[in-house]
């Protein structure tokens, strides 16, 4: 196995007024009919009586982690970065930039290979995807409440329906066999992340899964996509973290991120614009720059294990076509 890298009723009151407006009339009063008890509601059967909701104690780390990332979110957003705009007029692009974003993307590494997140990726890889369908499955720690997890769950869902519209592949939520797993866990799930993962990649190294268990601060998120059998570009399994400390925003953030750079963009670049696969931070969620750099991704004309010199005039052309331009 080979590996890449969140009223009262006036009635009442007017009869006790003219109670009071003579001592002779008192007795009439208490003639009045009297106004029955309110009657006491019979207890509630045990099955019935709703589940007092339990929030779990959290750690100082993890306490630690959730007012960190609250202030990095406030901190981007003060300075107008964590855009959900997708770009616009500020943000122009043409399909040379399209060809020099997606193959800085697609053909090298975030980090090298075997370095586990210790050194910047090196030279020029192959092309690299899924050639079978991906299943997306989702899993949550035991700290991560239920309103989150549903929301979690919402946000990948739809995001998952965008990204098969965007590389015509198919992608989908749920369903037996999940090979893309997308784990929510916080600090305080470490020992069930160590435990889910030799479950579900039961052959990764020992440094991948100390990668996932011992992520410093800085990582927000990651992916790790594995391959199997005699093709190493051809992607089979994938494993991302999300972190629960994360607030609302870096959280889908992450989401967009590692689950597309898990379908094959496993780069950053300073000259992506508008991107989310830029260290910048301009830009939160997937653009639709990023759309189209998937769409090149998947296209039938790119074979798994091309290299950046055999598919650069393919993704020419391919580039022009979805830009409009004429060849």
């Amino acid at each position: 196995m080979s590996e890449i890298r969140f009223s009262r009723s006036a009635g009442k009151a007017a009869r006790w007024a003219s109670c009071v407006a003579a001592v002779a009339l008192l007795s009439a009063c208490d003639l009045l009919n009297p106004v029955d008890p309110v009657p006491i509601p019979p207890s509630r059967p045990a099955s019935l009586v709703p589940a007092a909701v339990v929030v779990p104690q959290r750690s100082v780390q993890s306490e630690t982690l959730r007012r960190y990332y609250a202030q990095v979110q406030s901190d981007l957003q003060t300075r107008g970065l964590l855009r959900t705009d997708g770009g616009g007029p500020d943000t122009p692009f043409d399909a040379e930039d399209l060809v020099r974003n997606f193959e800085a993307i697609a053909f090298f590494d975030e980090y090298a290979r075997g370095t586990g997140i210790s050194q910047r990726g090196g030279g020029a890889g192959l092309l690299r995807r899924w050639s079978g369908p991906v299943r997306i499955g989702m899993e949550f720690g035991a700290s991560i409440m239920d309103d989150q997890e549903q929301k979690d769950r919402g946000s990948l869902n739809s995001y998952a329906g965008r990204l098969a519209r965007a590389t015509q592949h198919p992608i989908s939520v749920g369903g037996n066999g999940a090979n893309f797993h997308v784990l929510f866990m916080s600090e305080d799930d470490r020992d069930e992340l160590r435990m889910l993962l030799r479950r579900l990649v039961p052959n990764a190294s020992q440094q991948t899964l100390n990668i996932f268990t011992n992520l410093p601060r800085s990582i927000h998120c990651l992916v790790v996509a594995f391959s199997e059998g005699d093709n190493p570009q051809d992607y089979t399994k994938a494993v991302a973290l999300v972190r629960a400390e994360h607030p609302d925003l870096v959280r889908l953030s992450c989401i967009h991120e590692e689950v597309a750079q898990g379908l094959g963009l496993a780069n950053d670049s300073p000259q992506a614009r508008p991107s989310i696969f830029n260290d910048d931070d301009e830009f939160a969620l997937l653009t639709n720059h990023d759309e189209l750099l998937l769409r090149m991704l998947y296209d039938p004309r790119l074979k798994q294990g091309m290299s950046a010199e055999q598919a650069r005039p393919i993704a020419r052309i391919v580039a022009r076509e979805l830009m409009g331009q004429s060849l």
